[in-house]
This record gives structure tokens, sequence and C-alpha cells, in this order.
């Protein structure tokens, strides 16, 4: 089981370089074709940062391995949220701007109750509770109206969005104009992404077979952190230096890909059902931390203070150490 556990971290190292080639490749290549660098910032670089939990949950879904899928995008928004989220306001005090507050925190509690409501064929139907076709549909329509009023709310001069300065900050650390060496990075960028999330997806599932646990319970955990590295690195670096308005727009906008992008698109592909028991858990634990940042978003000034931090740390620990107890 080691070799297997190895694996699945070198899976995870695959999937974060792979996927910040991809976006340096990728976003050199789209600036040397004179690509506005707002347009680059909401599809090459935002994509690309999603990457990671995209690779895994496409492969996982084509390998009929839901579990994991469902486990990787509500464990990654939980995550977010309690670890990241609550990690960087203990180093430092998080100021939120007007345009999170108004726009992206609403945006986030949206997905999630959809996603909660997409997800209750069980108590409204009598049914497995699962994400199907035309969930991961309206997941995706929900994503394109999201994308339309963040851009128009820039283009109409509004306040500048957090999510769009993080994404920028990506953009400008891609450099190279070599039209080869781009080419590459983003070749082997993708070879990257899907080996790796290969190893992150056959391996989680062999490690949970050989410790009795159910696949979704190594999604939530080993899975989920893995693939949230990039933004809790990100994050961190921005509240020692100060950005902290860029740290908590940046874990807002991964939250609302995960959802409406990475879990729209691979319930498009094949039926993620829910995992029974504990899967209706997770999914209101979920809303829970999402409808927590709201109040906690509006006191001190609009700021998420240590105190708040601390909590938001406790709750995430508690409620992953609960969920492992819960099925050894």
């Amino acid at each position: 089981m080691l070799i297997d556990v190895l694996l699945i971290i070198l899976g995870l190292g695959l999937l974060l370089v792979g996927g910040d080639f991809l976006v340096r490749g990728a976003s050199s290549i789209a600036s040397d074709f004179k690509v506005p660098p707002m347009v680059i910032g909401l599809t090459v670089v935002a994509f690309g940062t999603s990457a990671p939990e995209l690779s895994v949950n496409v492969l996982a879904a084509v390998k009929g391995n839901t579990d994991v899928s469902f486990g990787n995008i509500i464990g990654s928004n939980i995550a977010n949220i309690g670890l990241i989220l609550g990690v960087c306001a203990m180093i430092k005090p998080l100021a939120i701007q007007g345009s999170i507050i108004g726009r992206e925190i609403p945006m986030m509690l949206l997905a999630s109750f959809a996603a909660l409501i997409l997800a209750s064929d069980q108590l409204v139907l009598g049914e497995q509770s699962a994400f199907d076709r035309s969930d991961g549909l309206i997941l995706l329509l929900l994503f394109g109206l999201f994308m339309y009023y963040t851009v128009a709310g820039v283009i109409k001069g509004r306040q500048s969005d957090p999510l769009l300065q993080q994404i920028e900050e990506e953009d400008d650390r891609s450099g190279s104009s070599k039209g080869l060496y781009n080419f590459g990075l983003v070749l082997v960028g993708l070879l990257m992404l899907v080996g790796g999330g290969q190893l992150a997806v056959d391996y989680s599932v062999s490690v949970a077979s050989q410790l009795g646990v159910p696949s979704v319970i190594i999604g939530l955990t080993i899975i989920a952190v893995g693939t949230s590295l990039p933004e809790l690195v990100s994050c961190g670096l921005a509240t020692w230096k100060g950005h902290t308005d860029i740290a908590i727009g940046s874990v807002i906008g991964s939250n609302i890909f995960n959802l409406l992008l990475v879990s729209g698109i691979c319930s498009t592909i094949t039926k993620i059902e829910v995992p029974m028991p504990g899967g209706d858990t997770d999914l209101f634990m979920m809303v829970f931390l999402s409808a927590l940042l709201l109040p906690l978003s509006l006191s001190f000034r609009s700021r998420l203070v240590r105190g708040e931090g601390v909590a938001l740390f406790a709750m995430y620990f508690a409620f992953m150490g609960w969920r492992v107890m819960s099925v050894v």
C-alpha cells in the first residue's frame, strides 16, 4: 500500500506541475496572438487553474469511479473554505471587497444550493440521488451566466474584480514569447495532467479498497487537498504579501468553477451518484460553510479576522475527522 500512496502523491505532483505548464504555455501563446489580457484571464488561466480537478474528475467519470469525482469536487470546496480561508485568515485578516460580497459569494451560494437541490432525487423522487446529464447541463448554464456577469461587470468599469486580479497575476508570470517552447509546455502539461489524473484515480481506488473505506473518503481527503494545493500556496503567499482580497477572490472563484464547470462537465459525461451513506452530509457541510461565509464577510468591517479563521480551520478538521472515523 505504501507504493500506492507514493504513486498517488506522484500523480498529484504531475497534476500540479502539468496545470502550471498548461497555464504558462497557453497564456504566452494567447499573448503572442494579441489576445486581450482579460480574455486570457477568463479563459486560459481561469480554466487552467481548475485543470487538476477537471483532469481527475473527468478521468474518474470515464472510468466509472464516480465516488472519487463526487468526493474530490465536494471535498475541494469544503477544503477551500475551511482549510485555505482558515489558514489565510490566521496569517492575516482578509479584506473582502464589495464585488465579492455582492456577486461572487451569492453566486457561490446559488451554485451550492443548486447542487444540493439537484442531488435531492431520493427525497423528491424516491430514487438514488445523483447528478445526471440534465443536472450537468443546468450547472453549465449557470456557469455561463456567471462568466457573462463577471465579464459584463469588468467591461462596464466596475470596481476591479479580485478573481480577475488573481488571474492577471498568474498571467503576468507566464512570460516567454518563444513559440515552440510554449507549444511544448502546453503539450507536456496536458500529458502530465492525463498521466497524473490516471495515477491519482487508479491508486486512490486501490488504497481505499485496501483500507476498507469508500473511495469517496479518499476523494474527500487526499485527492481534494492535493488538487487544492495551488490555491493553498497562492492564497497563502498573497495573504502574506498583504493581497488579502485576492486570496478570498481566488478561493470563491475556485469553488464556483468546481461546482459549475467541473461538476457540470463530469455529470454530462456520466451520472455521478451521491455516495450513501454520507454523501448527503458532505453536501450539507459544503452548503453550510458557503452560507456561513456571507455573514462572516459582513462582520468586522468586511474582514475575515483571525478568530473566524481559527473557527473555519477547526470545523474543517472536526468534520473530516468525523467522516473518516464514521467509516473506519
